[in-house]
């Protein structure tokens, strides 16, 4: 039986590049995203390249706690078991704390902790119950780096590094586990109408790989975090 993938954010960047290594080795895919149009152009293809698996994907607003719920609903109703949690989406408002735009830090923490946050709480009881899971928080380098101009952006990557610790130390007993990832640059929909060279970033598909090397780990192994960033630095 097909071993099964949910992820946040599916529909572009690092949640589509996770979504298709996990889809080529195998997995069902569970999903959600905002864009309806974008999210069944993607459902469409992964059908057609991988017809014995199944896909669920729903447009959901992770930021609203009832629109997460019923879409948690669907997919433990659609599949048996949950083999893998990313907790993938989120985004970028540039600012400061004291000048950026009223209602910031409440939309960044909402949408980069808060629906982490809740989706776990329905996922992982039953990784729990089966004494087996992997949950992927994506964090980022803001999650361990405050630089100028990231205000309740870089708040909100602490907070949910830090949910991802805490959930490790929660789950230990349960043979589940627990990986955050950090990324640094990385070319996505985030940086469109950069000046920069996609040379001077990494790509979705590097962190898809780190995450697709970190499940494949023995039983007895958990890399807690992850770090990666282009190989001239940070931007």
């Amino acid at each position: 039986m097909n071993k099964t993938i949910l992820i946040t954010g599916i529909s572009k960047g690092i949640g589509r590049a996770i979504a298709e290594i996990f889809a080529a080795n195998g997995f069902n895919i569970a999903g959600c995203a905002r864009d309806k149009t974008t999210l069944d152009n993607f459902k469409t293809e992964l059908w057609n390249k991988f017809p014995g698996q199944k896909f669920l994907f729903s447009t959901c607003d992770v930021t609203d706690k009832a629109d997460l719920n019923d879409f948690a609903i669907d997919v433990l109703s659609e599949f048996d078991k949950i083999d893998v949690l990313v907790n993938n989406a989120g985004k970028f408002l540039p600012g400061q704390i004291t000048n950026e735009e009223d209602g910031t830090f409440e939309k960044m923490m909402a949408l980069n902790v808060s629906s982490a946050y809740h989706l776990s709480r329905k996922i992982v009881p039953q990784m729990i119950k089966n004494k087996s899971g992997h949950v992927f928080n994506l964090a980022s380098i803001a999650s361990i780096t405050a630089y100028n101009n990231g205000g309740s952006y870089c708040i909100s990557k602490f907070a949910m590094h830090g949910f991802s610790k805490v959930l490790r130390e929660e789950m230990k007993p349960h043979n589940v586990k627990v990986t955050s990832i950090l990324p640094g640059a990385t070319f996505t929909s985030s940086w469109e109408g950069t000046e920069l060279p996609p040379s001077r970033f990494m790509k979705p598909e590097d962190v898809a790989n780190i995450v697709w090397s970190a499940y494949n780990l023995s039983e007895n192994c958990d890399v807690e975090e992850i770090v990666l960033r282009p190989q001239l630095g940070d931007i």
